[in-house]
């Protein structure tokens, strides 16, 4: 089973991260948090790695309607959005919503999960609008 959604930009990193943020606020989400996990390995491990970070996105109206079916949901928001360079590319991925119905087995968080989806996909869609995806 895919559990991401995933598109490639062939745009540098820092400007990928940005037009990301830009693109999920426009759907409504907002970063709760940013990990740089990058940062994170080198200054913890003292090991590389490309460039990495996790946006922790959230749609709280979304979030809200989620929590009211399944408080333990929160496990399985798809709140995590990721921006890694991919060889010359730049990956933008974000969990597939319809993953916490498959998992949760909770047909009652569909409506959810799709219209996260819907959001997701368009913010997504933006992204690659001004760039190449793949």
């Amino acid at each position: 089973m895919r559990y991401d959604r995933t598109v490639h930009l062939d745009t540098d990193f820092a400007t990928t991260v940005a037009r990301t943020r830009d693109a999920l606020a426009e759907q409504g989400f907002g970063i709760l948090t940013e990990i740089d996990v990058t940062a994170t390995l080198k200054a913890k491990l003292d090991q590389d790695m490309e460039d990495y970070v996790i946006l922790g996105a959230c749609n709280p109206p979304l979030a809200h309607r989620a929590l009211e079916t399944d408080r333990s949901i929160g496990l399985l928001l798809p709140c995590n959005v990721v921006v890694r360079t991919d060889g010359d590319r730049t990956a933008v991925q974000a969990l597939d919503p319809n993953t916490m119905v498959a998992l949760s087995e909770l047909e009652a968080l569909r409506p959810v999960a799709e219209e996260a989806a819907r959001r997701l996909d368009a913010a997504l869609a933006s992204l690659t609008a001004a760039g190449t995806d793949s």
